[in-house]
């Protein structure tokens, strides 16, 4: 934290500032937070810079459930800096599990002066770091990372498991297995080294550059070079098969499946399970090419699926790489493919406009069901709702969700998903479906807001939508007219 000044101290200070010739550097702290309505108070997030790039180095032993790690992390200030935080959950007095932090550098190997807070790793650089360059921020690291436990109680981060870790994020994660600024505005590309011993598999995003053994350990160097929000990272690692298709234009997709038999010793997963997942693997070309058709090419280099115990109950839309708890249906993994262009490359600015994510793919599960010859998306849109009035889908407004804890409820989803149905039947098929084009085109690696897309849907439609959006997205009852 900054120290304060003493009353004679900051008379000099105020002096030399107004003796300060023109252009001098006007030194400050960067926000310790990046503001998020949902999460801001607890320090997601940064001010202060603007990363360009992550280089992670992770060496993981399962058996320890050690991490160590060491990261990279190219920035530019859009202030003077004299002080700036990264987000990183570090151990404290009395705590099993947490990371402790080593060395803290920047540019040629200069050491820095940093603390840690609850998740706040504090750095005061000396020299200070000025407006516009571009320094690297190096980080050594080690420890047992511990889970995060959302405010929904959900588990995330780096989940420890037998053989491994089933790392997600979404949506503070991150923090807990490297230094991060945990925006979601302020997305950078990846490149990732993860160490585990021999045998394993470990998935980074991105494509795979190589993988390599020595001394009973294999490296595995994935590289992402689309930017990238850090709740969408993984470095998901353990006991898998890893197969690479070819999908359309010649895009690769890699599918890493749990390779353990399912026994009481190793709970993986069985023959018919493992013929699901199969399934699920050779239906992901078919299925990136359908949605590609309907919302313009697909965003990425690389794609592709995770099948793991996971123990965390749910799928999560890591950039290029799905993580699936289990099987998973096949509706899914349509989802989870949507997300790559609803969620991943296009990218809400707050959490409150979860429904931008949640809301598309699921009716993206719905589309996708229509296009390939089963029931229409109306039909679906009317099964929901023929729900009661005190269904959560009506009682919860997608874009009024009270809170962190309700992030994740089922009106961001099917609520969402019903409003765009709804305004796909108002403004009609040859307007709808290129305005979601548009959309991606428009706002691709970037992020959007709920105002962006009403603005849009306004634009193309050449309608007044205030009523519409209002019942369907803000108002916590059952639209009955709009």
């Amino acid at each position: 934290m900054r120290r304060q000044l003493t009353c004679a101290a900051a008379g000099v200070a105020a002096a030399l500032a107004l003796a300060a010739p023109a252009g001098a550097a006007d030194w400050s702290a960067g926000a310790f937070s990046a503001g998020d309505p949902f999460f801001g108070d607890v320090g997601m997030g940064n001010g202060g810079y603007d990363v360009q790039h992550y280089s992670l180095g992770l060496d993981y032993d399962p058996a320890s459930r050690i991490l160590d790690g060491k990261a990279k992390i190219t920035l530019i200030p859009t202030q003077d800096l004299d002080q700036f935080n990264l987000d990183l959950r570090t151990k404290k007095e009395g705590d099993a599990e947490g990371l402790t932090v080593s060395r803290v550098a920047i540019g040629n190997q200069k050491p820095a002066w940093f603390t840690d807070g609850v998740q706040e790793l504090v750095i005061s650089p000396r020299p200070k770091l000025h407006r516009g360059r571009t320094y690297t921020v190096e980080v050594d690291y080690r420890g047992i990372p511990a889970t995060v436990v959302d405010p929904d109680d959900s588990f995330e981060g780096w989940v420890k498991n037998q053989d491994g870790a089933f790392v997600v994020n979404e949506p503070q994660g991150a923090p807990g297995w490297f230094p991060v600024n945990d925006d979601m505005n302020d997305k950078a590309t990846y490149d990732f080294a993860i160490t585990v011993p021999e045998g394993n598999v470990a998935l980074g995003n991105g494509r795979l550059l190589s993988s390599v053994t020595d001394g009973g350990k294999t490296t595995w160097r994935w590289h992402e070079d689309s930017p990238m929000a850090s709740y969408l990272t993984t470095a998901t690692n353990g006991d898998f098969d890893l197969t690479i298709q070819t999908g359309p234009n010649g895009l690769p997709i890699y599918s890493a499946v749990d390779s353990r038999g399912d026994s009481a010793a190793t709970n993986g997963f069985s023959a018919t399970q493992k013929a699901t997942i199969a399934g699920h693997i050779a239906a992901q070309p078919g299925i990136i090419q359908v949605l590609t058709d309907l919302f313009g090419p697909y965003p990425f280099s690389s794609a592709g699926g995770v099948w793991d115990r996971g123990g965390v109950g749910y799928a999560l839309e890591s950039q290029t790489k799905p993580m699936y708890d289990g099987t998973a249906s096949r509706g899914t993994v349509v989802h989870e493919l949507a997300h790559q262009w609803f969620g991943d490359s296009v990218t809400p600015a707050v959490w409150p406009d979860i429904w931008l994510n949640e809301g598309f793919a699921r009716f993206a599960e719905w589309i996708y069901t229509e296009r390939t010859g089963g029931q229409s998306a109306q039909t679906s849109f009317n099964a929901a709702y023929a729900t009661g009035p005190t269904s959560s889908i009506w009682t919860i407004a997608p874009r009024a969700i009270p809170g962190p804890a309700q992030l994740f409820a089922s009106t961001a989803y099917t609520r969402g998903g019903m409003t765009l149905q709804a305004l796909r039947v108002k403004i009609g098929d040859a307007v709808f479906f290129p305005m979601l084009r548009k959309w991606h085109a428009d706002n691709r690696h970037g992020n959007a807001t709920t105002e962006d897309f009403i603005a849009l849907a306004e634009a193309e439609s050449g309608q007044q939508l205030d009523h519409f959006f209002d019942v369907w997205l803000y108002q916590p009852t059952k639209p009955t007219s709009w």
